[in-house]
């Protein structure tokens, strides 16, 4: 008899001790927060957050993606908890494409595009026919577009959605202006140092992380103001009140993080509250 209590004792003890076990290591794991994004500039943003998120009790793992589909399945393959690397265009695009369930939990920052030229110091020293290169991204072409519409080279047909304008939807051309779009984004540096075309829109994280400083650089900036271009948190809606993501989202939208920002990246990248 006393053989069957001891033994079932044993098997209780054990019971609750795989238990525990299992409890410290659920709750050891709920307190990293898993981020993909890009190396430039919001991998280096994220860094500056992560003493920030310890002293809250997070710890904060940094994936870096140098592409931008990789970090979207990641993030539906739940293999990390969040991403950090896309606007709000390209998210909506996303989803829509490929069916993700994912929300914006906050933004963090813009990047302004720019037109960078080896050959010309402004946008008025272009040519009749000068070749400008764009991103093959089709996501990208409203916001380029709209940039060069916003600066006077183009104007867009009425009634076209901004973030949604293609080549065809150019309505008047006055300089004649040849678009190519068959290079992807991240090479569009690798064009830009080869001296290809007159003109080149490169987005603002691929310029930083070429050594570009688009305040510098660049012969003209698109305006931040009424930006829909911001860079989000994204993350799958069944996690959207999670306390993590929250404290994320706190952690970047912090005064701290915003003058890391303006400091480091001198209007290159700006603040999406500013």
């Amino acid at each position: 008899m006393k053989k069957l209590l001891l033994a079932a004792l044993f098997t209780v003890l054990a019971v609750f001790t795989a238990a525990c076990g299992t409890s410290s290591s659920e709750e050891g794991e709920n307190q990293v927060i898993k981020v993909g994004a890009s190396p430039v500039p919001h991998a280096e943003i994220l860094e500056e957050a992560k003493p920030l998120l310890k002293e809250m009790g997070y710890e904060l793992e940094i994936v870096e993606f140098t592409d931008y589909v990789l970090p979207n399945k990641s993030l539906e393959e739940k293999e990390i908890d969040a991403n950090y690397f896309q606007h709000i265009p390209y998210l909506e695009s996303q989803k829509a494409e490929h069916g993700y369930d994912f929300v914006n939990a906050g933004g963090i920052h813009i990047e302004p595009i720019g037109v960078y030229s080896k050959k010309y110091k402004s946008l008025e020293e272009l040519p009749e026919g000068a070749t400008i290169i764009m991103s093959s991204s089709v996501a990208d072409h409203g916001r380029m577009l709209s940039m060069l519409e916003e600066k006077g080279l183009i104007k867009l047909k009425d009634g076209v959605e901004k973030t949604e304008a293609t080549i065809d939807d150019i309505a008047e051309n006055p300089k004649n202006l040849q678009f190519k779009a068959d290079i992807e984004a991240p090479f569009l540096t690798k064009a830009y140092e080869n001296n290809e075309g007159d003109a080149i829109l490169i987005n603002g994280n691929f310029a930083l992380d070429a050594g570009l400083d688009p305040s510098k650089d660049a012969i003209a900036l698109e305006s931040p103001k009424d930006n829909p271009y911001v860079n989000v948190i994204a993350v799958r809606s069944e996690d959207k009140d999670s306390e993590k993501i929250k404290a994320l989202v706190e952690v970047l939208q912090s005064e701290e993080i915003k003058e890391f920002i303006n400091s480091k990246y001198q209007g290159s990248v700006i603040p999406a509250a500013e």
